[in-house]
């Protein structure tokens, strides 16, 4: 039995639709009606392609994402290779060759920076006790010393990376007494014309300048040679390249 005829309006994922709803009461109760919305094939095929735009854009990241990771397992699978042949030779009666001129290894960023800066604690130190006994005041020698902590760190990391490019006086795997002795005279000439002209600047007289900067140009190129041959026994931060003779 119909009991009566309306319009219904409902929200769907893709939009709205409009359609006659019949409200059929087998009973001929108003109450136990049953609502069944009118469909249009248009709007089901229209959700169904957005559906599959979405998942095919999906599917091409997806895709992208895997190529990368391929190639990057190709060239670990590359380099993995190279080295279980090179070990492999070596194993079936190869043998190590002899170390190339000047050492056979390089110093790694990390290295020279720690280097860098313990030397800038340990010189800090010894600017600081010259500093106060010359000048008489724990303010003056504070600020000579902190003056420059920052830069000469950077200055001497920048010079290690640069003297880490010569193999000169490098052989066993270690820098040689002369490379060490050439370090620490090549960076005491640039130290001793920074701290003579902080230390002219901050205690407005030449004459403990003068004192301060002498003080450290004897005391301190003898220490940093000593600081040199100590890091040259350090095995950490060398990276060895080995090659092979058959």
């Amino acid at each position: 039995v119909v009991v009566g005829v309306g319009v219904h309006e409902r929200r769907s994922i893709g939009g709205s639709f409009s359609g006659f709803l019949l409200l059929v009461s087998p009973s001929g109760d108003d109450n136990c009606t049953q609502n069944r919305p009118l469909t249009s094939n248009g709007e089901t095929n229209g959700i169904t392609d957005r559906i599959i735009k979405q998942l095919e854009k999906e599917e091409a990241r997806m895709t992208r994402k895997r190529q990368r990771a391929m190639e990057k397992l190709n060239k670990y699978e590359e380099s993995l290779n190279k080295l279980q042949t090179k070990k492999q030779e070596y194993l079936n009666g190869g043998s190590l060759a002899s170390n190339p001129p000047g050492g056979n290894f390089s110093e790694t960023a990390v290295r020279s920076a720690v280097k860098a800066f313990l030397w800038r604690v340990i010189a800090g130190s010894v600017t600081f006790i010259t500093s106060l006994r010359f000048s008489g005041s724990i303010t003056t020698a504070l600020s000579i010393v902190g003056s420059d902590f920052f830069s000469k760190s950077f200055t001497m990391f920048v010079g290690e990376r640069l003297m880490n490019k010569s193999q000169a006086g490098r052989k066993s795997g270690a820098d040689g007494a002369r490379r060490s002795l050439a370090k620490a005279l090549i960076w005491r000439l640039f130290a001793i014309c920074n701290t003579l002209t902080m230390a002219i600047f901050i205690s407005k007289d030449l004459s403990v300048a003068s004192k301060i900067a002498g003080s450290d140009a004897f005391f301190k190129t003898g220490l940093m040679f000593v600081y040199e041959r100590v890091w040259a026994k350090i095995e950490w931060g060398k990276e060895y390249q080995v090659e092979y003779n058959l």
